[in-house]
């Protein structure tokens, strides 16, 4: 079943965020069981040669490959979805109109106002017009609710059809509260409730990026009932499984 009927059916998946540029990591990555994994634009040195080089390791291994993009720029999401992403994820979408901005630039006329073009995804113009009806059907959006303006309009926001998910982004939700990092401060708290009683109300598929690289942080999130989940990032699975390494040889050295 792919990703957008799982998205569907709200049933679990769970993914994981490529920040290092180098296929051998989408590669060991994409071995690993994950859902789908997030090619990140927005908060690495990934260019747009090298995101195309991932998106193909990660779709060759049987894994959805999704793009966050740096900004809500038309332009780049036509050109990530041309490389032959299968979905993006939208930061800062603070309004309707972020939303059907992402959509519209997604989707081909006359639902969208992306432009036609022959690359990759279409096949090098051997298969646009199968492309057409796949991008159509299953190509995914997903924005990112990583602002307070976005808590607030957050039902306008999921009401845009062609919206097919959302996620939270700790981080940046708690830095527009003025208080980065601070997940346990009340506003924080009360802004998460705030959006899950929205998604409750619009029957939305909630989603949410799981900084830690541990299971248990991962753990309470599904228990909250976020169904489409990131689960840390390369970087920092790589970081602190040579902590814990180095820590417990020390143990024994000493």
């Amino acid at each position: 079943m792919n990703l957008k009927k799982k998205l569907e059916n709200k049933d679990l998946t769970i993914g994981s965020w490529i920040t290092i540029g180098n296929t051998v990591v989408a590669e060991i990555m994409a071995g690993a069981g994950y859902d789908w994994l997030t090619v990140d634009m927005e908060h690495s040195v990934i260019t747009l040669d090298i995101a195309q080089d991932l998106i193909r390791v990660i779709e060759h291994s049987g894994v959805t490959p999704l793009v966050r993009v740096g900004h809500n720029d038309p332009n780049l999401i036509k050109r990530v979805m041309d490389a032959g992403a299968h979905g993006v994820i939208i930061p800062m979408v603070n309004s309707r109109d972020d939303a059907a901005r992402a959509v519209r630039a997604v989707k081909y006329p006359p639902d969208g106002f992306r432009g036609v073009g022959l690359a990759r995804a279409q096949k090098y113009g051997a298969d646009f017009e199968g492309y057409k009806v796949w991008n159509q059907r299953e190509s995914i959006v997903i924005v990112q609710i990583e602002h307070i303006k976005a808590v607030e309009n957050l039902e306008d926001i999921l009401s845009v059809e062609g919206i097919n998910a959302f996620i939270i982004g700790p981080y940046d939700l708690s830095g527009s509260l003025g208080v980065p990092g601070q997940f346990d401060h009340p506003e924080v708290r009360s802004a998460l409730a705030q959006v899950k009683e929205t998604a409750s109300k619009m029957d939305a598929i909630s989603g949410f990026h799981v900084i830690p690289p541990y299971a248990d942080a991962l753990k309470q999130k599904v228990q909250e009932g976020y169904t489409f989940l990131a689960h840390s990032l390369d970087i920092l699975f790589l970081g602190q499984n040579c902590r814990d390494s180095i820590t417990n040889i020390r143990k024994f050295l000493h």
